[in-house]
Formats: C-alpha cells, sequence, structure tokens
C-alpha cells in the first residue's frame, strides 16, 4: 500500500511539475509576440532611423523573427496616425510603438479603443495622467548627452581660440532647433552648459526652422547662423541640411541621432543620441511575461539609453574624449547635474524656484515645483523634458514656431 501511495505521490509531482512548465511557456512564449513601430519618416531622417535601427537591434537581441516585427514609415501626426495603429492591430500586432511627440493624441485614440493592445508612444506627455493600463509613454535623459557634446564642442571652440582663429569674446555657437517645445530648448540648453563648462566666455544664438525635418530650411538656418558670426553649429532637427552646410564651409559641426562622418569627415566632432533598444526591449520582455509595462519610463547613461558616436578626431580638439569620459563618470556616480541652477542665470538672476508645465494641458499651466536643491529636476516627474527656461547666454533669433 505504501509503495502504491507513493507512486502516487510521485505521478501527482511530476504532472504538477509540468503543469508549471506549461503554464511558464505559455506566458514567456516570445513566439506569439507581433510589434509594430510607427515612424513620422523614414530612414532618410536620422532622428527614425534612429528609432529604425534600435527596434532592429531589439528584434535580434530578443530572437524575434522578422515577421514579428512590423516597421511602417511616413506616417504623419495626423488621423492617418490612428489609421496605421489599427491597421498594425488587424495585422495582429500585441505592442505598438509611434516615435513622434505629435502621435500622441491619435495613439491615445487607439489605446482607448483597442484596450488589449499596449501602445508605447516615444516623447509624449501624457501617460501619467490618463492612467491607462495600455498605454505607455517614454523618453531618455538625452540632456546628459547633449551636455557631453556640448564638452566637445567648447573644447573645440578652445582650441581655435588658442590657435588664434578668433578671440574668447567671439566664442559664439549656432543651433537650429525645430520648434520652441520643452523638449527642444531643454536640448540647446543641455548643449551650451556643457560647452560653457569648458569654455565660460561661449554664447549661443538659436534659430528654428518649423519643422523636424525640411533639408532645404536646416541648412538655409545653418547658413544664416554661419554667416552671423557662429564657430561652430550643432541641431535638434533630423536632415542633413545643417551638417552638409557646416562641411561645405569648413565650420565645426556636432550632429544628433547619429554619426554624420562620412558625409562630413572634416567637420564632424561627435553626436548624441537616444539608444531606444533598451526599453523596445523591457517593453516586448514585459508583455511577453505578462508584467505591466511602466506607464513614464526615463532611461539615462547609466541605463545605456544616452550615448554619443565615437570622436571623429580629425575635427575634433586633442583630449576631448578624455573630458567627455570624466563626465561620464561623474554622470554616473551621480555628482554632475546638468541643470545645477549655480551655473545659469535668467535675466543675470539665480534661480531658486520655478513651476513647470509637467501635467500638460492646453494652457501649458506650470503646475509643479521643480528646482530641488539648487538643480532644476530635469525628467524626473515626467520622463518627457519641460525646461522651457530661456538663460542668459543663449538668443532665440525667430520665436515664430
Amino acid at each position: 500500500m505504501k509503495k502504491i501511495l507513493s507512486a502516487l505521490l510521485v505521478l501527482v509531482m511530476l504532472f504538477s511539475l509540468v503543469s508549471l512548465s506549461a503554464c511558464k511557456s505559455e506566458e514567456g512564449n516570445k513566439d506569439d509576440i507581433k510589434v509594430g513601430l510607427i515612424c513620422l519618416h523614414d530612414e532618410n531622417s536620422t532622428y527614425d532611423k534612429n528609432f529604425i535601427d534600435a527596434m532592429k537591434q531589439a528584434q535580434k537581441d530578443l530572437g524575434l523573427k522578422d515577421d514579428q516585427v512590423i516597421i511602417v514609415t511616413n506616417i504623419p501626426e495626423k488621423s492617418e496616425c490612428y489609421e496605421a495603429a489599427a491597421d498594425l492591430v488587424d495585422r495582429g500586432c500585441n505592442i505598438i510603438f509611434a516615435d513622434s511627440f505629435g502621435h500622441e493624441p491619435f495613439i491615445l485614440q487607439a489605446a482607448k479603443e483597442f484596450k488589449d493592445v499596449q501602445f508605447c508612444h516615444a516623447t509624449g506627455t501624457m501617460a501619467h495622467t490618463e492612467k491607462l493600463s495600455n498605454f505607455h509613454n517614454a523618453f531618455a535623459s538625452i540632456y546628459e548627452g547633449r551636455f557631453l557634446a556640448g564638452i566637445a564642442a567648447g573644447m573645440k571652440l578652445n582650441a581655435m581660440i588658442e590657435a588664434g582663429e578668433f578671440t574668447a569674446e567671439e566664442a559664439k555657437m549656432g543651433y537650429v532647433g525645430a520648434y520652441t517645445y520643452a523638449e527642444v530648448i531643454s536640448g540647446y540648453t543641455s548643449f551650451y552648459l556643457g560647452a560653457k563648462s569648458v569654455c565660460p566666455s561661449v554664447t549661443m544664438d538659436v534659430q528654428f526652422t518649423g519643422s523636424w525635418y525640411d533639408e532645404a530650411k536646416e541648412k538655409e538656418a545653418a547658413i544664416k547662423l554661419i554667416e552671423g558670426g557662429c564657430k561652430l553649429i550643432s541641431q535638434h532637427a533630423d536632415s542633413m541640411g545643417a551638417p552638409t552646410a557646416c562641411e561645405d564651409r569648413g565650420v565645426p559641426n556636432v550632429s544628433y541621432n547619429g554619426s554624420t562622418v562620412s558625409a562630413c569627415p572634416n567637420t564632424f566632432i561627435v553626436s548624441s543620441r537616444i539608444d531606444w533598444a533598451p526599453y523596445y526591449k523591457l517593453a516586448i520582455q514585459d508583455v511577453i511575461d505578462g508584467k505591466e509595462i511602466p506607464a513614464d519610463w526615463c532611461g539615462g547613461i547609466k541605463e545605456g539609453s544616452v550615448v554619443l558616436t565615437d570622436v571623429n578626431t580629425k575635427a575634433a580638439a586633442e583630449g576631448t574624449q578624455d573630458a567627455i569620459n570624466e563626465a561620464i563618470d561623474k554622470f554616473k556616480a551621480g555628482t554632475l547635474n546638468v541643470f545645477d541652477a549655480a551655473t545659469f542665470t535668467v535675466d543675470g538672476k539665480k534661480l531658486d524656484s520655478y513651476k513647470a508645465d509637467v501635467d500638460t494641458d492646453d494652457a501649458f499651466t506650470p503646475d509643479t515645483e521643480v528646482i530641488e536643491n539648487g538643480v532644476f529636476s530635469e525628467s524626473k516627474f515626467r520622463s518627457a523634458p519641460y525646461f522651457d527656461i530661456r538663460i542668459d547666454g543663449i538668443t532665440a533669433l525667430n520665436e515664430e514656431f
């Protein structure tokens, strides 16, 4: 009798183990996942190419097949975005990503309709207040990367000053920006503060284009800045317009979203970018495992979400990589804050208090105190940037966008 009971116990245990194994296999079966990515432009845009490349890397790292990832391009920030999302749902996608700020209302519309599908929107602002279980925002602390790129720019200005090309008082940079959004202001301010940390006399002019991707306008803006006395150009715009203008005129350039060294070997210095692969992998794996995706996620240098290209030693100043590495170590140690209020002024005064529009509304009403211990806490209360302060040393040449 004991032998029979023992045999039955063994069978029960084996059955339980098999059942548990089957449950785990079903919960974590990556073969059942299908991923969609909606892009504003295509690979001709450095911005969209960065998202596309990251998705391909995530696909490789997760071991997904080609038929499990669908990438759709040239989807405008209009109702076509909702239609693209609905089509991806019809094609079996369990999780859908969108890459442009203006896609958000249409992705939100899709999320409310297709509640069994997860929607992840990059650069958006609404997920933390909408509180939908299937709608999420993500960004990265790219201001850290822009600060590092600014260090490279400041090092180059110092080298040009030492070579007698211009005086310290003439150390002016130019910046091609898309819109007067907080994202752009946060980006160009962090770039400027990085340059100022090594070249204290630097100033900067900003020219807006009113478009994320317009090669002609971006090239025209860069030329205007160069003709206005700017000795180095950077950008928050997505075409090769500004970099090629710099290469044509022999003006140093700090790009964005990827290296332009092949097209601009003599002027490209470095580029910062967001690596979206860590976020893609996190969100996709959460769907595979049946876990909840964070409503509002932000990665930085520590997470591998903010990266720099290799420094082009042909154009960069000597010692640039060492200076960047030193700053990276400080970021990782938590001893360097990009928006330390002690490093800038507004109308000649230090900031000790500032309310930002974190919980976005149509009137952009300030609602959250963001100065903590003397530092503007960017991306703490929301992943998307909310630094919209015009600091001294930076001049916006136009504000219509």
